[in-house]
């Protein structure tokens, strides 16, 4: 906590999300077009990081979900690009009167390979949020062959954050 912080302004959130695959669909976490011969399915782009970052700062500020502020039923949001939804966040985040201090996340997934486009997701999220990307931690790692993820049936990320109402 830096100096001058009262802990009592700190809150925390978790976000997480699950999308199953879908042929015929591209592959988008944290923003990166991943090769892979599926996407997932969603009524957005389905970017499961994003989605969990999203509701992880919805969490700390009280905010409810993503689903909340962007219903699938609307559709508007078909196809929208998860990023543009995540900085939509980070506005009413501000608004709420917090700052985001960090954001951390996993993915987990069997396949496809992920750790080459780690550092892209970073930057592309920090960039969503206003922060800096030093502040943006991304993770992956596979089920061992465990759950829907090592069975190849979908994907999930998990995130948490960290805010200060400033």
């Amino acid at each position: 906590v830096g100096i001058g912080m009262d802990i009592r302004n700190l809150r925390t959130g978790l976000g997480m999300d699950v999308h199953a695959f879908a042929e015929s669909r591209k592959l988008i976490l944290g923003g990166v077009d991943i090769p892979h011969h599926q996407g997932l399915d969603g009524h957005s782009d389905a970017d499961v990081l994003a989605h969990a970052v999203s509701d992880a700062l919805l969490g700390a500020v009280r905010g409810g979900d993503i689903g909340k502020l962007f219903p699938d039923t609307d559709p508007a949001y078909k196809d929208a690009d998860s990023l543009k939804l995540l900085a939509e966040v980070a506005r009413f985040v501000r608004e709420c009167g917090f700052e985001i201090v960090d954001v951390d996340s996993v993915i987990a997934a069997q396949a496809p390979k992920l750790s080459p486009y780690r550092e892209q997701m970073r930057e592309n999220l920090a960039a969503a949020m206003g922060v800096a990307v030093e502040n943006v931690g991304v993770k992956a790692t596979t089920t061992e062959h465990l759950g829907h993820e090592g069975r190849e049936e979908g994907i999930t990320a998990y995130a948490t954050c960290l805010v200060y109402r400033s």
